[in-house]
């Protein structure tokens, strides 16, 4: 219990305490602990069900999408910031990235996302190659056949689909 204690995870209860629950219990404690709410969340947390790998087939109008590490992280960013940008991530995106699986075989992130979701990425992906790599956006173009081009002469948005 000293260990849990000492990892933030319960609280011992001091002599005061002691005393009291020795008097509510009618025989000595000698020693009590209670979680604390960081040990709380932890037990939740660990009880949660893990992510299901998406077994079956992608319901009508979605696709099974898989991302590497690397293009997850620059999706996370996109939609963490969504609510900032004038091109915000298509409705679900968020969603479908919080609850994507993770296959460690495979090192992989599957998502299931639909046309418009699908569509956020290449967009995702171009804002990351404007301060990083475009390594994402090119292998998603080949996998997906959908790239984000910014319009030339008005700046604007153009999605192109390759396929």
């Amino acid at each position: 219990m000293k260990s849990a204690a000492g990892r933030g995870l319960a609280e011992l209860a001091d002599r005061e305490m002691r005393a009291e629950l020795t008097a509510y219990e009618g025989r000595p404690i000698l020693w009590a602990a209670r979680l604390s709410p960081s040990g709380h969340d932890a037990l939740t947390y660990t009880d949660s069900p893990a992510p299901v790998p998406p077994h079956d087939e992608p319901a009508e109008g979605e696709t099974l999408v898989e991302l590497r590490p690397s293009e997850m992280d620059a999706l996370r960013v996109y939609v963490r910031i969504g609510a900032l940008l004038r091109v915000p991530p298509a409705a679900g995106l968020a969603e479908r990235v919080r609850t994507a699986y993770f296959d460690r075989p495979g090192n992989r992130w599957s998502l299931r996302l639909d046309a418009e979701q699908i569509e956020s990425v290449p967009y995702a992906f171009y804002l990351r190659s404007m301060g990083g790599s475009a390594t994402e956006a090119n292998r998603f173009a080949r996998e997906y056949g959908v790239a984000f081009r910014p319009g030339r002469s008005t700046g604007g948005l153009r999605l192109t689909r390759l396929r």
